[in-house]
C-alpha cells in the first residue's frame, strides 16, 4: 500500500533528503504523521511547498507555506515526539513518563527546634509547679489563730517558729497505736517544743524542755473568748497546751522569754512516722546505745537508718536517760534536723516520686497558724537543714536548777539570748 499522501506518487517527488534522494534539502516534516500540523497535502500537480532549513546551523527551523500560516518542525523544542503543554499530559516535568529531579531536602533548622522544645518544657514546669503549688496550699491545716494572744512582745529581726510536737493519736487505728507504742491515751500534750529563729547570721534552734518551769499569765481563752487573768500560777510548760491548746502555749512562751512567735507548727505522732517513711528513711548516728519499753526504743550505737517507727521511739524516749528531759531534747533536735535535711535533699525535692508523697504525708498532719504559707514553711525546712550542717546553733534552753520536779530557766542568760535574738545577732550563749 502506498503511505504517502495522494499527488505525491515515487516518481514525483524528485530530489529528497533520503530515501535514496541526493538533493541537499532534508525530507519535510509533513511526511511524518504525527507531527503534521498544517491543513492536508495539496492536491496532485500543484506545486511542492518550500522544505524546512536548518537555521542558524542550530537545528530546523519554522516553516511557512504559501498561505503565509506557519508550524514549528518541533526539532526546535524537543516536542517532536508527545508535543503539547509542558504542564499537560505527555511533555514537561511532572507529566507521566517524565522524569522528576527533586531539589537536595533542606536542612532542619535546629535554632527553631530548640527554640520550640525549650519554650514546650518551660511551659509544662510552670503549670506543674503551680499546680503543685496551690495543692500543697490547699492541704495545709491552718487552725491556730495567733491574732487570738494578747499583750505580745515586739517583733524583733528575724523570723521565730515555735514547733511543737503532739503525741496526738489522731486518725491512728488501734493497730498503730500498738505497732507505735503511742498508748491510747484521749486529748493530746506537748512531747517536745522548740523555738526556730531564722535570720541572717546564721540560724537557732532552741529546745523548749516540757518540764520547763513557767508562769500562766492572762489569756484568752480560744474556744469562749472568756478572759483569764492571770494569777502567778506554775506549772510545765506542756501543762499550758494541755489547758487550753496551742494560743495558749504561745502566750506562755512569750511571756515568759519576751521573745515574740511569729508562726506555729505541731505535728502528731501518726504524722511524723509517715514523713519518715515517705522520705525511705532517714540515717542518724547514734552515740550510745540504749533501750527503754515505753516507746518501744532498742538501739546499737553507730549510723543507722530509721524507719517511722523506729524514728518515732527515737524522739519520744526518756526513761532511758538520767537527766530524761534534756536529754531526750537534744535527741529530739538531732533527729528533727536530719530530717529536715533528708526532706530538702534534691534527690527528694526533684523526685515526683518521693516529693507527692513526703507533701501529701506531711501536709495533712501539720497544724500551723492561719498566717502559714508554703514560703514560710519552706524557710523553715532549709533553715532546719543549715543547723544540720552546721551552719546555724542547735542548744537547750539554759537551766539553773530545779523546782518541785520542774527545770528553772536561767533568767540571765536567757535575757542574753533572747536579745542576741531579737537584734537577730549571733548567738553565744551556752545551753544545757
Amino acid at each position: 500500500m502506498n503511505d504517502w499522501p495522494e499527488g505525491w506518487s515515487g516518481g514525483d517527488r524528485g530530489n529528497r533528503y533520503g530515501n535514496g534522494g541526493a538533493g541537499a534539502q532534508p525530507e519535510s516534516a509533513r511526511v511524518m504523521r504525527q507531527v503534521r500540523r498544517g491543513p492536508a497535502a495539496p492536491p496532485q500537480g500543484a506545486g511542492v511547498p518550500p522544505q524546512p532549513s536548518y537555521v542558524n546551523g542550530q537545528g530546523y527551523g519554522d516553516y511557512t507555506d504559501a498561505r503565509g500560516s506557519g508550524y514549528d518542525s518541533g526539532y526546535n523544542t524537543g516536542q517532536v515526539y508527545g508535543g503539547g503543554d509542558p504542564g499537560g499530559p505527555g511533555g514537561g516535568p511532572g507529566g507521566p513518563g517524565s522524569a522528576v529531579t527533586r531539589g537536595p531536602r533542606p536542612a532542619p533548622n535546629w535554632r527553631r527546634r530548640i527554640k520550640w522544645t525549650a519554650i514546650t518544657v518551660a511551659t509544662v514546669l510552670v503549670v506543674t509547679s503551680v499546680s503543685t503549688y496551690f495543692w500543697a496550699d490547699s492541704k495545709l491545716r491552718r487552725e491556730v489563730d495567733l491574732s487570738k494572744v494578747i499583750d505580745r512582745p515586739e517583733a524583733g529581726d528575724g523570723t521565730n517558729y515555735l514547733i511543737v510536737g503532739s503525741d496526738s493519736r489522731e486518725g491512728m487505728s488501734a493497730a498503730e497505736k500498738k505497732e507505735l507504742h503511742t498508748g491510747s491515751a484521749e486529748g493530746k500534750r506537748t512531747d517536745s517544743m522548740m523555738i526556730l529563729h531564722v535570720g541572717s547570721n546564721g540560724d537557732t534552734l532552741v529546745s523548749l524542755p516540757r518540764d520547763s518551769d513557767v508562769e500562766i499569765p492572762s489569756f484568752v481563752g480560744s474556744e469562749s473568748g472568756k478572759i483569764y487573768k492571770g494569777t502567778g500560777r506554775h506549772v510545765k510548760l506542756n501543762a499550758a497546751y494541755a489547758e487550753d491548746g496551742p494560743e495558749l502555749l504561745v502566750r506562755t512562751v512569750e511571756f515568759n522569754t519576751n521573745l515574740r512567735i511569729d508562726h506555729y507548727v505541731e505535728i502528731g505522732f501518726a504524722g511524723f512516722a509517715k514523713i519518715v517513711d515517705a522520705v525511705g528513711g532517714v540515717e542518724i548516728t547514734i552515740d550510745k546505745a540504749f533501750k527503754d519499753k515505753y516507746s518501744g526504743a532498742d538501739f546499737q550505737a553507730g549510723k543507722q537508718k530509721l524507719n517511722g517507727e523506729e524514728a518515732l521511739a527515737f524522739v519520744r524516749t526518756r526513761h532511758a536517760f538520767a537527766a530524761s528531759d534534756l536529754e531526750r531534747t537534744k535527741n529530739q533536735q538531732k533527729f528533727l534536723a536530719a530530717l529536715a535535711h533528708e526532706v530538702a535533699t534534691p534527690t527528694t525535692v526533684l523526685n515526683p516520686f518521693k516529693l507527692y508523697p513526703t507533701l501529701g504525708a506531711g501536709l495533712d498532719s501539720l497544724i500551723v497558724d492561719k498566717d502559714m504559707g508554703l514560703y514560710d514553711l519552706g524557710s523553715m525546712f532549709f533553715a532546719m537543714k543549715g543547723v544540720n550542717g552546721g551552719d546555724g546553733t542547735s542548744m537547750n534552753m539554759p537551766i539553773s536548777g530545779s523546782t518541785g520536779g520542774n527545770l528553772v530557766w536561767d533568767k540571765a542568760k536567757v535575757k542574753q539570748l533572747v536579745s542576741e535574738l531579737n537584734n537577730d545577732e549571733k548567738v553565744t550563749v551556752s545551753g544545757n
